[in-house]
């Protein structure tokens, strides 16, 4: 072993590495993608959505997506499922769907004045 060990000794700043003396070739910057500066869309976007980053417009989209989920998909199926089984409900059931009421009750709220789910009765 030389003096330096197994390793060369190197200065002690930072340098670039020779490109022949690399494992793999180094990417081009062709590839590289930059998120700060986006390729542009074949479609534009309408009004200020056009001015907007992409990654806010990401965050935007996510919110949408579960604030729309939240208030208006799983309170829906909450409503119909409670409508089908209300009758043969098992007592773990039951405590599981009053559970998911309690955890999705605002979009329960929104849509109570417009569903109306009164049993049959026995049937006169």
């Amino acid at each position: 072993m030389g003096a330096g060990g197994l390793e060369p000794p190197q200065p002690c700043g930072l340098r670039i590495l020779s490109p022949l003396r690399l494992p793999i070739p180094p990417c081009p910057r062709a590839l590289i993608l930059d998120l700060a500066h986006p390729a542009p869309s074949s479609v534009p976007l309408p009004g200020f959505l056009s001015t907007l980053p992409l990654d806010t417009l990401l965050v935007l989209g996510a919110y949408l997506l579960l604030g729309g989920a939240y208030l208006v998909v799983v309170p829906l199926v909450l409503f119909f499922w409670m409508n089908k089984r209300w009758m043969v409900m098992g007592k773990i059931e039951r405590t599981a769907v009053y559970g998911l009421v309690f955890l999705f009750f605002p979009g329960m709220i929104v849509f109570s004045p417009f569903l109306n789910f009164r049993l049959a009765g026995q049937g006169e």
